[in-house]
């Protein structure tokens, strides 16, 4: 996935600002800063759902303006807000999802048993959705966003406030996926120290500009600091 001099003009407010930046295939790639950044306005952009005001976003060849449509074939998203259909169980809501991209019998069953799977939410999946806790829904749709093995699943803040069981869940499964299937990933967040035990490289993002990429020991290293937070105050000019 590539990413070049992305613009985006809200009437007055530049969210943002000629930020560049690639994804190799298999990676678990990271686009953090502080909240009002230009973190998700990227990630949608990306996913097709607003279009850039300039730039453009080639993802495995695909142009995410002109191609939308195939694009959004080979891609999943998970926003920071999504929520599950409250009087539906795991189960109903795993199959609804399920039949926008599988079409036999056979495929739906198996692509609900593999988001069982990944949620490891067990019996409670017979359950509504509203008797779940935060961190259950954020199990139940981070399987449904990994569930059909899209190319490239973008993300959004996909830990945010979790207890640390369900946020070390969330995490493997992620890494796991990867791993076992090639699923390429983009995640935001705000949390540094998590992205920084999870992503392979990041980008970090402050008014819409890319500040610097890398490799999260590499910056470490650069800019003489203890963690990614550290590596970010000293970008922005904080440290």
């Amino acid at each position: 996935m590539d990413a070049r001099s992305l613009v985006k003009q809200f009437g007055n407010i530049r969210a943002l600002d000629g930020a560049s930046f690639n994804i190799k295939q298999g990676e678990i790639f990271g686009l953090i800063g502080p909240n009002g950044a230009g973190k998700t306005t990227t990630l949608r952009i990306i996913c097709t759902l607003i279009l850039p005001t300039s730039g453009t976003v080639k993802i495995f060849d695909l142009d995410a303006v002109t191609q939308a449509a195939e694009v959004r074939k080979i891609i999943s998203y998970l926003p920071e807000e999504a929520g599950a259909y409250p009087n539906l169980s795991g189960w109903e809501y795993l199959e609804f999802m399920a039949k926008f991209s599988k079409t036999t019998a056979t495929d739906i069953k198996q692509t609900i048993n593999e988001a069982a799977a990944i949620s490891g939410l067990g019996e409670r999946l017979k359950d509504k959705a509203k008797t779940y806790s935060k961190g259950m829904k954020r199990r139940l749709l981070v399987a449904r966003a990994l569930m059909t093995r899209p190319k490239l699943a973008v993300l959004d803040e996909p830990a945010s406030g979790l207890d640390v069981l369900h946020a070390y869940h969330v995490r493997e499964i992620i890494k796991r996926y990867v791993k076992d299937y090639g699923v390429t990933v983009l995640l935001s967040s705000h949390n540094m120290l998590e992205v920084e035990y999870l992503c392979n490289r990041v980008a970090l993002v402050n008014k819409g500009k890319i500040v610097v990429e890398g490799e999260p020991q590499e910056l470490k290293t650069k800019f003489k600091s203890a963690n990614l937070e550290e590596v970010f105050a000293k970008v922005v000019g904080y440290a």
